[in-house]
């Protein structure tokens, strides 16, 4: 016989209208009821009657994610985080790619709207004036991107780029190169942003080495103008590119951290398997993705955007591919 919410109640010691707003509305639940049901849920097997509850919500039970380019290894944290924190409210995530193509995803919006309660959208490549055409089409929450109107989950890149920059000036370093991301990228100008003002408060000079693919073939071609450049250390828009710069760097003969020290953002995986393994900026990733749960279900459930949502915090992640700059008496290097 078929686990009912009776039985779930029951055996969590609560009434059967508590394990229904456990399932459908766990905010309205406090913290250890909400544990002691989604235990017995879990022992007893009990599964939800996703049809039975449409009828009576109105809704799909269903989530979209939808990324700008899932080959990016920045992406795939997210979307577990997404999908660990749909899952414990006993919701089904859909997951699409736009290709960093911003006419692709508002396609990809249009064509999943009446599949879906909501759509989160991961590193949005969207104008403003596609985003409202979207939210017309559905709930929207951003993530890594923020727009006015529209509930957010963001990080702090400018206090990322603040404490990289630091490093650096603790490291002896003067003259240092920012390698950028997409132009159309609202972290990339965010992450500049918070290089100029920490270089300027550190008295350092920041030399802005332009906009590059953010992959490793962008990094890899970034190389001539870092070296050309003459800076100590360089700071990347992301990881992948840093990758690929050192990994070029290397090929021309440069001892990375010794003759040039670099510096990523967002601490994928990858960065611990290079070689040095990479100084980076950690971005939260999968505290983000469960965080954008939360608020598009409150966005869903009649709440007002978050404007005012402080942004999740970075944290710099120190290891093998900067080092302190030596220089001799007559300012040269040793």
């Amino acid at each position: 016989m078929a686990v009912t919410i009776s039985d779930v109640a029951k055996a969590a010691g609560v009434s059967p209208s508590t394990v229904s707003r456990a399932l459908t509305r766990p905010e309205r639940v406090d913290a250890e009821t909400r544990t002691r049901i989604f235990e017995q849920i879990e022992r007893l097997g009990y599964q939800v009657n996703r049809a039975a509850r449409g009828l009576v919500t109105g809704r799909t039970s269903n989530l979209a994610v939808i990324v700008s380019d899932l080959a990016n290894p920045f992406f795939p944290d997210i979307v577990k985080g997404v999908q660990i924190r749909a899952q414990r409210r006993n919701l089904t995530t859909l997951l699409a790619d736009s290709g960093e193509n911003p006419e692709a995803e508002l396609d990809l919006v249009s064509s999943l709207a009446p599949q879906v309660d909501g759509i989160i959208l991961c590193g949005s490549r969207m104008s403003d004036e596609q985003l409202v055409k979207a939210r017309q089409l559905a709930t929207l929450l951003l993530v890594n991107r923020s727009a006015v109107g529209f509930p957010a989950v963001t990080v702090d890149n400018v206090d990322g780029m603040h404490q990289a920059v630091r490093h650096l000036r603790a490291l002896r370093h003067r003259r240092i190169g920012y390698v950028g991301g997409p132009d159309s990228s609202r972290s990339h100008h965010d992450r500049l942003a918070g290089a100029r003002r920490a270089a300027a408060h550190n008295r350092m000079e920041l030399v802005e080495l332009g906009n590059v693919d953010p992959s490793f073939s962008g990094g890899a071609a970034a190389a001539h103008a870092v070296l050309l450049a003459e800076v100590s250390a360089v700071l990347t828009y992301n990881d992948v590119i840093a990758i690929g710069l050192m990994h070029r760097l290397v090929g021309f003969g440069v001892r990375v951290p010794d003759e040039i020290s670099v510096v990523g953002f967002d601490d994928i995986p990858l960065c611990e398997m290079t070689y040095p393994p990479l100084t980076t900026v950690r971005f939260p990733r999968r505290e983000a993705g469960e965080a954008a749960v939360d608020q598009l279900m409150r966005a869903l459930n009649g709440a007002e955007p978050e404007q005012d949502a402080a942004p999740l915090p970075t944290e710099l992640v120190v290891r093998g591919s900067t080092t302190r700059l030596h220089v001799t008496t007559q300012g040269v290097l040793s």
